[in-house]
């Protein structure tokens, strides 16, 4: 595989990857890859933020690496660290060896050089998109950038401004090729505005039921067309109402997976009820859904349906 020839080309890629993309969609996924640019993905949690990058690897046959952030994350877990036990191991083997010899084997400079060498250095996900040397760049996913302090932003914003890092036992290195990086956030807190002017931005919606149907028969084997219809016009009419975690798209795979599962063709209230905990993921949430007539919601849908 290659890189996106065209929007086009990016289109049917990523749909044989079964990532059903709008046209907009896959716009800002070629232009990303022609400017160089870092792809900068916003919306609400389960709308296919992540799923997105993977689908970019996977149809670029290239290397995803995945850099996880989450609260009090820094430099060092995303960029690198020094193999503390091997470079203990060695300097244990070059004491050992100098007695056996009873003279000096290695000068104290050449054993400080060989311990901070890249044989000892361990690879994050920043150095590792950075030195990579796959035949086609790897894409670089930053999940959830909201999910870490400002003071790892601002590194971040450093390192995808020269993608180069500069390592004091060993100097600066610097990217042969340019990994293709899809930074995700679900708008926990506002991101810096320098760092969304260093990205291509697009912001990921719920699907309409058209694309959503389309997207549950590429994912869930044996679904009927009719009944994943019916469950995304459900879907729709959930996501009207005030939940504190709206049910995304990830929530309806496993919906309609599990109903399939249970052998069931059309839903019903008492097949709402036992799959619940496949759409909402908090107790307040699903109190406030008991609290409502599931009955009202299933008639609404086929009304829907009719029309």
């Amino acid at each position: 595989m290659t890189a996106f020839a065209s929007v086009d080309d990016a289109l049917s890629r990523l749909a044989a990857q079964r990532y059903l993309a709008s046209r907009d969609v896959a716009t800002t996924v070629f232009l990303s890859q022609a400017m160089e640019k870092p792809l900068l993905l916003e919306g609400e949690a389960g709308v296919g933020k992540t799923e997105l990058a993977k689908a970019v690897a996977e149809a670029r046959g290239a290397r995803l690496i995945r850099l996880q952030c989450y609260e009090g994350v820094d430099s060092a877990q995303a960029l690198y660290e020094w193999n503390y036990p091997r470079q203990l191991l060695h300097i244990r083997l070059a004491t050992a060896e100098d007695g056996e010899e009873g003279a000096p084997g290695e000068s104290r400079r050449a054993l400080e050089r060989s311990l901070f060498s890249e044989e000892y250095l361990v690879r994050r996900p920043l150095l590792e998109a950075i030195l990579a040397e796959d035949e086609e760049p790897p894409v670089l996913l930053v999940d959830e950038i909201d999910r870490a302090d400002e003071e790892f932003e601002a590194f971040l914003l450093e390192v995808l401004s020269d993608f180069q890092i500069s390592i004091p036992e060993l100097g600066t290195l610097e990217a042969r090729r340019r990994p293709y990086v899809v930074l995700t956030s679900n708008r926990t807190r506002e991101l810096h505005d320098a760092l969304k002017r260093r990205c291509l931005y697009l912001w990921l919606d719920y699907p309409d039921v058209e694309r959503e149907q389309a997207i549950l028969l590429a994912r869930v084997p044996g679904i009927a067309e009719g009944f994943a219809r019916q469950l995304c016009e459900f879907m729709r009419l959930l996501r009207e109402r005030d939940f504190y975690k709206r049910p995304g798209v990830a929530e309806t795979i496993d919906w309609a997976t599990a109903l399939i599962a249970l052998s069931r063709e059309t839903l019903d209230e008492r097949a709402v009820e036992e799959t619940l905990g496949c759409i909402f993921k908090y107790r307040d949430d699903l109190e406030r859904f008991r609290e409502s007539n599931i009955g009202q919601v299933l008639a609404q849908v086929d009304i829907d349906r009719s029309m």
